[in-house]
């Protein structure tokens, strides 16, 4: 082959990819970025985690651009309503009362227990007592109206922080963020009581109008799931005994 024939085949191959690169969509995905193993900043300030991991993997093979944006949890359904940005991974629960706000796509994460986590040797204290929460959770919706005191903070790790200050008598959360606290506690925390179901699985949440957006991310959790890629990442950050599909 000559050069000028080389180049001119070597053009053909290259352009388009370049075309497309250049017209990929741009997916602007809002994540609270404090909630490990989801989805936290490490010590460089960088977004890691279980969600960030996966988001990046579906915006490949959706052949999408993700770019990735913090917002505090308390705002993140009213802020993608108003187009800040485009979806959700920020470790949400699907919920009844959510999916009357936005449109979901299908699990990403399997249901998962609730558990109540307190000190070591305070007893169960959960019902008649100080039980703190994240804001606007499951687990706060779960609780309204059955303890003594609901204690609401903006974020889960400050709600811990209660429970280790003596602030509050427990806290309840997902057992998957809950897990690694306890362990690394050496033993000042402990769990109590049953876990209990909450959600049907989590989901990445779009606006409802955005069919399309929905319909290109599903079909990319979907063929992870075929594959057993999602099951693998899942297992990466939450260990071979964690819940997969």
């Amino acid at each position: 082959m000559n050069k000028a024939r080389g180049l001119f085949v070597f053009l053909l191959l290259v352009i388009p990819v370049a075309i497309s690169c250049a017209g990929m969509q741009t997916v602007r995905i809002g994540t609270e970025g404090a909630y490990p193993p989801f989805g936290y900043l490490n010590d460089a300030g960088e977004l890691v985690g279980f969600k960030i991991d996966l988001g990046n993997e579906l915006c490949n093979r959706a052949q999408l651009k993700c770019q990735w944006l913090t917002n505090d949890w308390e705002t993140i359904i009213p802020n993608l309503q108003g187009n800040k940005y485009d979806a959700i991974m920020a470790g949400m629960s699907i919920t009844e009362e959510r999916d009357e706000l936005i449109d979901f796509t299908q699990p990403y994460f399997p249901p998962e227990p609730s558990v109540f986590v307190a000190l070591a040797g305070t007893g169960d204290a959960t019902a008649g007592g100080r039980v703190a929460v994240q804001t606007a959770t499951v687990q706060a919706d779960y609780l309204d109206g059955k303890v003594a005191l609901l204690l609401e903070y903006p974020l889960a790790e400050d709600a811990v922080v209660a429970v280790m200050k003596g602030e509050a008598d427990a806290t309840f959360a997902s057992i998957s963020y809950l897990q690694d606290i306890v362990a690394e506690s050496e033993g000042k925390l402990v769990f109590l009581g049953t876990e209990i179901l909450l959600d049907k699985g989590t989901g990445i949440g779009v606006r409802e109008d955005d069919v399309g957006l929905r319909e290109k991310l599903d079909g990319a959790i979907g063929e992870m799931k075929q594959d057993g890629s999602l099951n693998d990442l899942i297992r990466k950050w939450f260990g071979e005994s964690a819940l997969t599909f």
